[in-house]
């Protein structure tokens, strides 16, 4: 951030004085929600629980304009190559747009899923990884209420134990193996796809393959037949591109009108994030929560808990989102960052969670700031009034652990018993989990990865912090063939190399 001294100095001196006050006495003002609760259709952010005022948002927006977000963010709705690096625009967001639900290409995605769905398909395998894996498995795995088609499959580890034991419980004859790549080259998946081609063929199912990809000649090469491959536009990042045919799985498995209820979550927030004041807009109030919590409260983590165990891949999609596009050390300019970027983004689902490490959230030493987040009605379940109660639970605990790690409980008698509380969360709620409601959620975490990455002044498109490890892993994989260690290699790579060609 280059933003004015001004700005930098209000904000250093709100985040002084919020670190000498307590949630508990700040929560204890009846009209602290009507400044921090903000709601778009029925999604409802509560950011009480945060070391923030109405006063220190007011601020925040200040830096906002400070760093021309206004301008940036209509430079990405515009087209604009905002991914300097690569000379790209951005055109995730075309695709859920409704001009390609009409679209010739996302018919034809459409058939071929619905056709699938109507065969004697009994699994589905996609094979990819990072992007081409996360979103649509995370995507499945939510809406897996919907599951009306064959089995779906996401096999992303070079690791063979991977593919091995999803293709143990399949029938080759019976099973369709989707390569989803952009490039058509990453090495783990061209891999497991070779590994899946011969376990077809031996099964009399040389026609068994489909492919996702932007490189479709590099596809039809590698003996894939055209009426099977699928092409989405380069500008389509890997983490932003579940909403473009690399949601092919997704769409056998829970149906075309459902995949279609998804884009159009997606496409209201998109909507809302364009046209919405910025004092009232979602994703740049989260966004600049994330600088104020990264760079003036100095919280070098996010917890991230949703209480919705269909949501538990939720954490990893967004760990990947956020630390791949921010986890950055140089701007878009080029000069060097001297602030930190990104946070640490994990966590898991609750109630879960709250039986393993919140025990660290609430009596460690550190603070983790939280994003809790829950449906208020269950989704695809039973009407027995048990089943219902049961989501009530969830609910309550969800509401509790937030109120808990804020407020904490004191015990000067017995010190192992007191909670100190100061632990800020978001609390994040919506009505039921439901295709536009995961759609519409999905949306708002790229866009405050967007937002958070301009304010921090670099491309949150690019991934070049992924590039030296695999190439060094293509050098040590070739020394372990022929014998020879790369140059530069330490010695205990080479004495497990040794190790390794011993064996």
């Amino acid at each position: 951030m280059k933003t004015d001294p001004g700005v930098n100095t209000a904000l250093a001196n709100d985040a002084a004085e919020m670190r000498k006050a307590t949630l508990s006495t700040l929560l204890a003002d009846p009209a602290r929600g009507r400044g921090l609760v903000w709601q778009m259709e029925d999604l409802r952010i509560d950011l009480s629980r945060q070391f923030v005022t109405p006063a220190v948002m007011k601020n925040l927006q200040a830096l906002a304009r400070a760093e021309s977000l206004a301008e940036r963010i209509a430079a990405l709705f515009a087209g604009a190559p905002v991914n300097v690096s690569e000379g790209r625009a951005v055109v995730h967001m075309a695709q859920r747009a409704a001009e390609r639900i009409t679209s010739a290409a996302f018919a034809r995605l459409s058939d071929f899923a619905e056709s699938v769905r109507q065969s004697d398909v009994a699994d589905v395998i996609n094979i990819g990884i990072g992007g081409s894996d996360l979103g649509p498995a995370m995507v499945s795995t939510a809406l897996a209420h919907m599951a009306s088609g064959p089995r779906v499959h996401y096999v992303s580890n070079v690791d063979p134990a991977h593919l091995h034991d999803v293709l143990r419980g399949c029938d080759p004859a019976r099973t369709l193996v989707i390569v989803t790549s952009k490039t058509f080259t990453t090495d783990e998946t061209m891999r497991n796809a070779a590994l899946a081609g011969s376990w077809l063929a031996r099964g009399g199912n040389q026609a068994g393959m489909a492919a996702v990809t932007a490189a479709p000649d590099v596809a039809a090469g590698r003996g894939i037949a055209a009426d099977r491959i699928f092409e989405f536009d380069e500008g389509v990042g890997g983490r932003y591109s579940l909403w473009s045919a690399v949601g092919l799985p997704v769409m056998i498995d829970i149906g075309c009108a459902g995949f279609i209820q998804l884009l159009q979550g997606a496409a209201a927030m998109d909507r809302h994030f364009e046209t919405a004041p910025h004092d009232e807009n979602l994703p740049v109030i989260l966004g600049l929560l994330r600088i104020w919590n990264r760079n003036f409260m100095d919280y070098p983590t996010l917890g991230v808990m949703p209480y919705d165990q269909r949501l538990a891949l939720l954490p990893a999609w967004l760990q990947q989102l956020e630390m791949e596009s921010n986890g950055k050390s140089v701007r878009a300019d080029g000069s060097a960052v001297d602030y930190p970027t990104t946070p640490v983004i994990w966590g898991a689902a609750g109630t879960g969670c709250q039986h393993s490490f919140f025990q660290a959230l609430h009596q460690g030493r550190d603070i983790i700031p939280l994003d809790i987040m829950v449906p208020l009605a269950p989704t695809g379940l039973s009407r027995d009034a048990n089943w219902h109660d049961s989501h009530n639970i969830l609910v309550a605990n969800a509401i509790a652990q937030a109120e808990a790690l804020a407020c904490g409980a004191a015990n000067a008698a017995e010190p192992h018993r007191h909670f100190e509380g100061g632990r800020p969360s978001t609390l994040i709620s919506w009505d039921e989990s439901t295709p536009h409601a995961v759609g519409r959620l999905l949306a708002l975490y790229e866009h405050v990865t967007v937002v958070s990455g301009f304010l921090w002044g670099v491309n949150s498109f690019d991934q070049w912090g992924v590039e030296l490890g695999k190439a060094l892993a293509k050098q040590i994989a070739t020394a372990l063939d022929k014998g020879a260690a790369p140059e530069g290699l330490s010695a205990t790579a080479v004495d497990l190399l040794d190790r390794l060609r011993g064996q």
